[in-house]
């Protein structure tokens, strides 16, 4: 299966060690070139890669339909894709958001002024916040094999729209939002479903997307629930067969 790796390690267990077959998630550097100059490298699984740069192109405003996008062009060893555009671009934009971890001088100012907030009547019950998180955790073939992968869907409520899996957790908004771009599947007015943290990255790219509620398997962090309050993006998180937490705009979640 792609996106996966067979590997040989040793078990130990009830006071044995043995030789085990498995699997583990395959990960790769993806060196991102537009028209020919170097822009960013990305660590993601080496599956459906389109969809990823589509996606982070349509994140980054350098693409807003794939049609703006006149060929991908591919290579291996190292992994590499050179986007060549149908349109002339002067200058690769600066990324405004930052990974956890990083440091810089982004402001919390700078990330509230950057979007307008969200205006969405959306409503939906906890029982469909349940059920459709449950699906998402039943549509993950590469977690059930090897495990170690992030898994996120959009959603109308009733059903999954589309379904991803990447080792990298904001990768996975990236392809959401790509694949949904090339079957035509709009993303505003819908539900994000993730198994990863909510951080202000993850919650910037849902935001982009128009998206007013996203619910996790997982916690957000504190700064990602000022932007939601601010941005008027419901945030859920720790959602299990019992229930789950609602941070910001809990006016969305009507009991059925």
């Amino acid at each position: 299966m792609p996106g996966v790796k067979p590997i040989t390690y040793t078990r130990y267990l009830s006071g044995r060690m043995k030789y085990t077959q498995g699997f583990v998630v395959e990960e790769i550097p993806l060196c991102l070139r537009v028209e020919g100059r170097p822009w960013v490298t990305l660590m993601c699984s080496p599956h459906d890669l389109e969809d990823l740069v589509l996606g982070f192109l349509r994140a980054e405003e350098v693409i807003m339909s794939p049609e703006d996008v006149q060929g991908l062009e591919w290579k291996e060893d190292p992994w590499c894709v050179d986007v060549h555009l149908s349109h002339p671009l002067e200058q690769l934009p600066e990324r405004l958001t930052l990974t956890t971890g990083c440091a810089g001088g982004v402001t919390f100012a700078d990330l509230a002024a950057a979007l307008t907030p969200l205006e969405s009547s959306m409503a939906v019950s906890p029982e469909r916040i349940i059920h459709r998180m449950r699906d998402l955790l039943r549509s993950s073939p590469l977690y059930r094999q090897a495990r170690g992968i992030h898994s996120a869907a959009l959603s109308d409520g009733e059903t999954l729209l589309v379904h991803v899996e990447d080792v990298g957790r904001h990768n996975t908004l990236d392809r959401l939002w790509g694949r949904a771009m090339r079957e035509q599947i709009e993303t505003r007015e819908r539900l994000i479903f993730t198994t990863g943290r909510i951080s202000v990255e993850m919650l910037h790219k849902a935001t982009r997307m128009g998206v007013p509620i996203v619910a996790s398997r997982t916690s957000p962090t504190s700064m990602a629930l000022d932007l939601a309050q601010a941005w008027g993006v419901t945030v859920i998180g720790y959602v299990r067969p019992y229930g789950f937490r609602v941070y910001t705009h809990p006016e969305r979640i009507h009991p059925e």
